[in-house]
Parts: C-alpha cells; structure tokens; sequence
C-alpha cells in the first residue's frame, strides 16, 4: 500500500492507504479527526470542507493521496492557540448560525476561505459564497448573519427573515 504524509493542522501525519482513500476518510477514520463531516458523499453538501494548501477543498472529492505534501487544516485546527474560539466560530455561537450542527464545520470552513479572500464582504457576496454549503435546518439567514458578523461588520440592521 502507498504512504501518504501531510501536515495536518500544524503536525505532520503519515500512514498507508489504499489509493481509492478519500481526503475526508482519511481524516475521519485514520486520523479520528470527526469534525470534518461527510453528508452526501457526492460533493454537493459541503459538510467535507477543509483548507488544503490554502484553498478550501470538498473533502469528499480529493483522493487522500493527492494531499500528498499538502498543508490541511480541518475544523479541528480552526479554535485559536489557547483552544478558544476563532472569531468566526465565536460568531456563529452568538448568532445563532447553527443549529443541528452537521454543516457547522464546512460552513466555518468555507467562511474562513471567503473572508481570507474578501475580508469584508457583502451579504450577496456571502450568500453567493456559501452556495456550494447545505444547510437543512437554520435558512441560512443567521449563517449570513454570523459570517458578516466575523468580518467586523455591523449585523444590527439586517432584519430577521
């Protein structure tokens, strides 16, 4: 069997896999990292997303091989050094942009890669951002609300859908 090694979340990692091993398999079962959540195993809900080499990736559709080298961050690696909140996952506890949780880590994920690329974005520019997520519980309204909210932004004016 091939061996893969990454730096997963700041620590190097290695281990054999099959080929056919998934990205997001990977992480869950051979690293025990379950953050990293898989819901449709089609790449169509986003729940999978994670960083590879800056870049959010669906999981889900990334051979594990293919991050051979790469630098992956998963939710995981999203809390700050002293394990507290980041400011995005903050965001969404006060609120209230999740609810089941399922899609909480893609959607984190993904509004880390948003607000790297446009660090003060507009609600069309979140929304349109966070198409590739589904979430079947919140609406999306305080999703949109928590990632305006990370970005410094005053959310007091947006009105309740």
């Amino acid at each position: 069997m091939p061996r893969v090694s990454m730096k997963v979340n700041g620590k190097t990692v290695s281990a054999e896999v099959e080929g056919r091993t998934l990205l997001s398999q990977f992480l869950r079962e051979g690293l025990k990292m379950t953050g990293t959540h898989v819901g449709c195993d089609t790449s169509q809900c986003g729940a999978c997303v994670v960083h590879m080499d800056g870049v959010p990736v669906k999981s889900c559709a990334v051979f594990a091989m293919d991050a051979e080298g790469a630098e992956v961050k998963t939710i995981e690696g999203m809390a700050n050094a002293d394990g507290t909140l980041s400011v995005i996952q903050q965001a969404f506890q006060d609120h209230h942009g999740l609810q089941c949780g399922f899609c909480t880590p893609g959607m984190v994920m993904s509004a880390a890669a948003l607000l790297k690329e446009n660090p003060k974005p507009t609600e069309a520019e979140v929304r349109h951002y966070l198409e590739g997520n589904i979430c079947r519980c919140t609406g999306y309204h305080n999703i949109v609300k928590a990632v305006l909210a990370a970005s410094g932004q005053d959310v007091s004016a947006i009105a309740a859908e």
